[in-house]
């Protein structure tokens, strides 16, 4: 077993992972040879210009796909062992997903969309855990309310309350300001960074901003598939 998964403080390591995809003018690699391991409660940006392999990164660490070479694992699980059935199984148990276009189910007003992944897993009393977290994220009066009759920030928020309901041991963040202006961005990012502290989970962000990126406790960069650097920013 690799030293990545072997401490007891780590809970996502990726091990020399590859990624090639075949495309009409042959074999494409999107990443090459990448590792690096991430301790519980941290808060990681994966910054790179676009093309840089970060969405395919983020996706891999989640198990949402397989690297052509190399191994990643997730909350002490190596994800290279499972089918797909059992990689769901892992993500419902320890991923929540924020993404640049929200992905609220329409027909769900924003109480039912932040209790779905509780009831999918099984959590008693749903309903009181995602008003919790609703209060939480300064929506407990738009709960009733659906998407489609919110604004951008207050969907994103939305998303993130759905996103720490379950606990996760990690949350992948991919560009999730891509859609606001800056100053609801801004306070976003400020409801997701204070979210990561006082819960156990570990942020991983994909972003494109430097000073989003800054924000976190470590930096990890990636050109052209490559891992390029790998900084702690905040001691």
């Amino acid at each position: 077993m690799s030293n990545h998964s072997a401490n007891d403080n780590t809970v996502l390591a990726a091990e020399n992972v590859t990624k090639q995809v075949i495309s009409p003018e042959g074999s494409l690699t999107i990443l090459s040879d990448v590792s690096f391991s991430v301790n519980k409660g941290e808060s990681v940006a994966i910054v790179g210009a676009s093309g840089a392999g970060k969405s395919t990164l983020l996706a891999l660490l989640a198990g949402l796909d397989l690297p052509t070479e190399g191994r990643i694992w997730l909350n002490g699980v190596n994800l290279n062992d499972l089918d797909e059935d059992g990689r769901a199984d892992v993500r419902a148990t320890s991923v929540g997903f924020v993404f640049q276009s929200f992905h609220l189910v329409p027909s769900l007003n924003a109480l039912e969309n932040v209790m779905l992944p509780l009831e999918l897993s099984g959590r008693e009393r749903p309903r009181q855990a995602a008003s919790e977290i609703l209060k939480q994220v300064g929506l407990a009066d738009r709960w009733s309310h659906y998407p489609a009759q919110l604004s951008g920030g207050e969907k994103q928020r939305v998303a993130i309350a759905r996103a720490f309901a379950t606990e996760p041991a990690v949350l992948f963040a991919d560009e999730p300001t891509g859609n606001l202006d800056s100053r609801t961005g801004d306070r976003v990012m400020d409801l997701m960074f204070e979210l990561n502290k006082t819960s156990s989970t570990t942020l991983v962000l994909v972003t494109h901003d430097q000073a989003l990126a800054a924000r976190c406790e470590r930096e990890i960069g990636l050109d052209a598939g490559r891992l390029v650097s790998d900084n702690k920013l905040i001691a």
